[in-house]
């Protein structure tokens, strides 16, 4: 799982730290979005106060950080099974996050890395947390890159899961999940069920499905239910998730160690991004997991295994 293919080395190995591994899975090609809109790297952006869960094993945690970042249309009630497993296992307090317009964090029109890298770095501000790991998935995964190569010194080591530092067009899914959901909304329904049958031509996969409705909510007894996420906001923010704001590795740089889990059943990590991976996060390591872009939830024990053994090696 950690040798470097040898075939590999005339093309990418000038990019690679000696510590990088990876192995190969057929070339896959990088969907390439619209043609860039213009990203301020330095702006700032009214910053949000997260919600968050703390797991510490009963208090029992007292190591260096981790935050956990959920992806897009999720919230930190999906990694409560890994932040507890985490925090046992490396004996480190886990804060699993609800990012801006997701979970029990406040709605802003704002929506793209910088915001929510900005809203982060106010988090670990805020709660004096130093020598960081950052785990994020999909667009947390972007998050925590976004954060490291703007600031190196707010985290010890980032983790980001099947995302890469491009801008590459999100999977069509997403936009259809969108519209889904707002039928959802439209047809005012009263039950789980009703919403899962107006959903389903929309997301065909039950555990798809699953997910997108736990931000289902019934905002008093009398009103019909409606989504927690401001599905409109997040709509109109699709082609933000889809681009990364950083576009010259010679200018930022991330110098400390990465590991980049990717699902070997997914997209969003094709072979040919490992080259700028390299640039950006010159000593990144890159793990293979049996699994689509769900990584977290589709293969927990893999991911947890990897974590576990990534973070021990650093101390």
């Amino acid at each position: 799982m950690r040798t470097l293919h040898k075939g590999l080395r005339p093309l990418y190995a000038p990019l690679l730290h000696p510590k990088h591994t990876v192995r190969i899975r057929s070339p896959l090609s990088i969907s390439c979005g619209a043609p860039r809109r213009s990203f301020q790297t330095s702006a700032s952006y009214r910053t949000i106060d997260l919600a968050y869960d703390l797991h510490d094993n009963g208090g029992k945690a007292t190591g260096a950080p981790i935050l956990i970042l959920h992806g897009l249309f999720g919230s930190k009630k999906n990694n409560r099974s890994i932040s507890k497993a985490l925090a046992r296992d490396l004996s480190r307090p886990v804060y699993a996050i609800d990012l801006r317009n997701h979970g029990d964090s406040a709605h802003d029109k704002a929506h793209n890395y910088i915001a929510l890298a900005e809203d982060t770095e106010a988090f670990l501000e805020k709660h004096d947390l130093r020598d960081a790991t950052l785990i994020g998935h999909s667009m947390g995964a972007k998050t925590v890159m976004t954060m490291a190569l703007r600031n190196p010194d707010c985290c010890a080591n980032i983790i980001p899961v099947d995302n890469a530092p491009v801008d590459a067009a999100l999977s069509s899914d997403f936009p259809n999940y969108v519209e889904g959901m707002r039928k959802v909304e439209n047809e005012k329904v009263n039950s789980q069920k009703a919403a899962d049958e107006i959903l389903e031509p929309f997301a065909k996969e039950l555990p798809v499905r699953q997910f997108l409705l736990t931000n289902l909510t019934r905002p008093s007894p009398s009103e019909p239910l409606k989504f927690r996420i401001p599905v409109q906001i997040l709509a109109k923010a699709l082609d933000d998730m889809a681009d990364f704001p950083f576009t010259d590795p010679d200018i930022r740089r991330f110098n400390k160690p990465a590991l980049f889990m990717r699902g070997s059943r997914s997209h969003y990590v094709s072979d040919e991004t490992i080259p700028i991976i390299g640039r950006f996060f010159p000593r990144f390591e890159l793990m293979d997991i049996d699994a689509g872009h769900w990584v977290i939830s589709e293969n927990p024990e893999a991911f947890r295994r990897g974590v576990v053994e990534f973070l021990q090696d650093k101390e």
